[in-house]
C-alpha cells in the first residue's frame, strides 16, 4: 500500500477521517479503469505523461468561462495527478506554481519506471473520492456496498464523476453535477472502449 499522502493526512486534520483500502490491479473492475481514462485523460495510453495541447489550451482559457462543456478537458493527465497525489501536495495560487517543477520531474519518473498500468492502479487507489474516502475500493464499499471488482459501468462512472471536487460533488446522494457527468462519462466510455491501446491497458 502506498504511504499516507499529504492529502490524506489533511483529510484527517480537517475532521473528515480516512477510509482507504488498497487493492491490486486484478481487483479493480475494467469498468473503473475505462471510466477514469474516459473522464480524466483520454490520451493516457498515448502520451508520455503530459498532454501539451491541453496544457496550451488551459493556459489560454478564461477561467471565468469554464462550463460543463469543458468537462474532461483539463490539462492535468492521470500521470501528473498521480505524481502530485503521491509525492507532492494539493492547492492553488502560488503553491500551485511552486509545485509544477517537481510535479514534472516525478511525472516523468513514474512514466519511465512504473508504466501505464501501475500508474493507473496507484491513481485509482489514492485519489480522493468523497470526504475522507480515498481509493476505488473504499468508494465502492461506501457508496455501493460491494468491491471495486464488481462495479458496473454506471456505478464506476458515477464514482469517477465526483473527481473534479469530491467534497462538493457527492456520489450518494447524487449531486446534479455527478448525475450529468455520469452520463457524459458513459458516452465517452462507449467512444473509446474499442481503441486497441486503451484495451491493452485496462485488460
Amino acid at each position: 500500500m502506498p504511504p499516507l499522502t499529504l492529502t490524506q493526512l489533511s483529510s484527517v486534520f480537517e475532521g473528515y477521517g480516512l477510509k482507504r483500502d488498497y487493492v491490486g490491479w486484478d481487483e479493480i473492475s475494467a469498468n473503473v479503469k475505462l471510466a477514469a481514462i474516459a473522464s480524466e485523460d483520454q490520451l493516457f495510453p498515448e502520451h508520455n505523461g503530459f498532454d501539451w495541447d491541453a496544457l496550451k489550451k488551459s493556459l489560454n482559457q478564461d477561467p471565468k468561462r469554464k462550463s460543463k462543456k469543458t468537462a474532461g478537458t483539463g490539462a492535468s493527465t492521470i500521470s501528473q495527478q498521480t505524481a502530485k497525489n503521491i509525492f507532492l501536495w494539493q492547492g492553488e495560487g502560488v503553491m500551485k506554481y511552486v509545485r509544477k517543477v517537481p510535479e514534472f520531474y516525478f511525472t516523468q519518473l513514474i512514466e519511465w519506471i512504473w508504466g501505464k498500468q501501475r500508474i493507473l492502479e496507484v491513481y485509482l487507489n489514492t485519489i480522493e473520492m468523497g470526504k475522507g474516502i480515498f481509493g476505488i475500493e473504499a468508494a465502492a464499499q461506501t457508496y455501493y456496498h460491494k468491491s471495486a471488482k464488481n462495479l458496473t459501468r454506471s456505478e464506476a462512472a458515477s464514482i469517477i464523476a465526483c473527481l473534479p471536487n469530491p467534497k462538493v460533488y457527492t456520489v450518494q446522494p447524487k449531486s446534479r453535477f455527478v448525475a450529468w457527468k455520469t452520463n457524459w462519462i458513459l458516452r465517452q466510455m462507449s467512444n473509446i472502449e474499442d481503441d486497441d491501446e486503451t484495451k491493452a491497458i485496462i485488460k
